[in-house]
Order: C-alpha cells, then structure tokens, then sequence
C-alpha cells in the first residue's frame, strides 16, 4: 500500500477534512513538480490562484521539473492517500472528498506513477549489458551458463534479423528489375513490329494445331529475333504473336 512505514503513519494522522491550506499547499507541490522553471513555476500558481510568496517559491524550488518529463517523486501524506485511493479503484469524487485534491492532480500524480513504473519495468540495454556481465562472472556455473544462452540467443536473433533484412532488400531489387525488363521486353517488341502493338482482331494459332515444320520456323525465327525459345515444348504465347505480327503483308501493317 504505502512504499515505507513513514508513510503509512503520517496517512494514519492525515484528517480526511485537510484545511484549506493544507489543500493550497498540497496543490502547489503537484503544480511545481510539473512546471519546468522557477518562472513557470510562479506562473502557473499565479494562474491557480495559489500563494507565490517567498516562503513558499523557496519550499518548491526543489520540486521544479527541470527536465520537461513527467517524474515520480516520494509523495507527501496527503499524496500518498490520494494514490492509494486510486489504486484501490475508489471514485475521484472520494479521493477529492478526502485529500483536497482536484481531479487533475489526481490524474497527474497517477500518469507520474504510472511513467515511472513503466520506466523502472523496461531495462535499458546498458542494463541488459550489464546484467549479463554480472552472470558471466557469477561463481554459480548455471548462472554463467544462462548468461552464455541468452548471448548465443540474441546473436542468433540478430542473425536473422539481418538476414531477412537482406533477403527482404534482394526480393524487392529483383521485383524491380523484372519490372524493367518487362517493359524493355515490351519497348522491344513494339521496336520489332514497327511500334504498333499487336493486333487483337485476329488470334494466332494455337501451337498445338500447327505442323513441326511451322513450330520449327517460329522457333527459329524467334531465336534468330532475341526471343528466348526452347527446341521442345509449347512455344510462348508472345513469340507466336510477334511471329504473326511479322509476317503480316505490308499494307495490312501501313494501315
């Protein structure tokens, strides 16, 4: 419930009616571990209504956030109850009830609790390092074992981590080039049949009716153009339709 005993008593004698400057006091220290500044700080108290007298300035200054991110400071009594009602799930209106509190205090002394355990939850990879150094050194020989499993396991995941970055990066270059060679494929063939696309009004022959004799010329006429054809087999479709193109009389090609 409470992180020390010093806490718990000091709840213990906390009235659940604080005073009005209990409720100032308690408003101001919530407001000063948000503000990033000495001058923000006497800003926002001036805008809250709150006292900025030298007394007071002097007691918050070691409150200041002088980062500009939300931090977890050890609560004070009244705080401390105000977490522990929200953790327990008690409504805001009884938290405020009972500390004094406004609700957006509430909220941000819980979004500060809950950013430093989110903090203190996640080692940083310094931490990583520096716990497995520490079981690499461990007199317990489990311990070095462990710490020599997890290191073989993250250079097993780095691993292949990179390879597939590498395949990933090869798969989209050769996508790429067969896109280009696609429409080089394509450049060419309209190159061969005087840059106009090939006629859809009249289908080739399919291979199969031709004779040998025919599919032995189409190959050699498509080997002898730049095509790629196999001596046995279906001949591909757009070998067939360049070859028709091709031996199309002068005048159907002119019109």
């Amino acid at each position: 419930m409470f992180a020390d005993w010093q806490q718990a008593l000091e709840a213990e004698s906390l009235p659940l009616d604080p005073s009005p400057d209990q409720q100032l006091a308690a408003a101001a220290r919530v407001t000063a571990r948000h503000a990033h500044g000495k001058a923000d700080l006497t800003l926002l108290l001036d805008n809250l209504g709150l006292p900025t007298d030298d007394d007071t300035l002097t007691t918050l200054f070691p409150l200041l956030n002088q980062t500009g991110e939300p931090r977890m400071t050890t609560p004070n009594a009244i705080e401390a109850v105000a977490l522990s009602m929200y953790n327990d799930d008690t409504p805001a209106a009884q938290i405020t009830e009972a500390t004094g509190l406004t609700e957006d205090q509430i909220t941000a002394l819980a979004d500060a609790q809950d950013h430093q355990t989110a903090a203190d939850a996640v080692p940083a990879a310094s931490d990583v390092e520096q716990l497995l150094a520490w079981a690499e050194d461990h007199t317990t020989a489990v311990i070095r074992n462990k710490a020599a499993r997890i290191r073989r396991e993250l250079a097993g995941l780095a691993e292949r981590r990179d390879t597939e970055n590498a395949q990933r990066k090869a798969e989209e270059r050769v996508a790429k080039l067969q896109a280009e060679l696609e429409k080089a494929q394509q450049k060419l063939r309209a190159v061969k049949t005087g840059g106009r696309p090939a006629t859809t009004a009249a289908a080739p022959v399919a291979a199969a009716k031709r004779s040998k004799e025919q599919q032995d010329e189409i190959r050699a006429w498509g080997r002898a153009n730049g095509y790629q054809v196999a001596a046995h087999g279906k001949i591909p479709k757009n070998v067939v339709e360049a070859y028709e193109a091709a031996q199309q009389p002068p005048t159907a090609a002119a019109s």
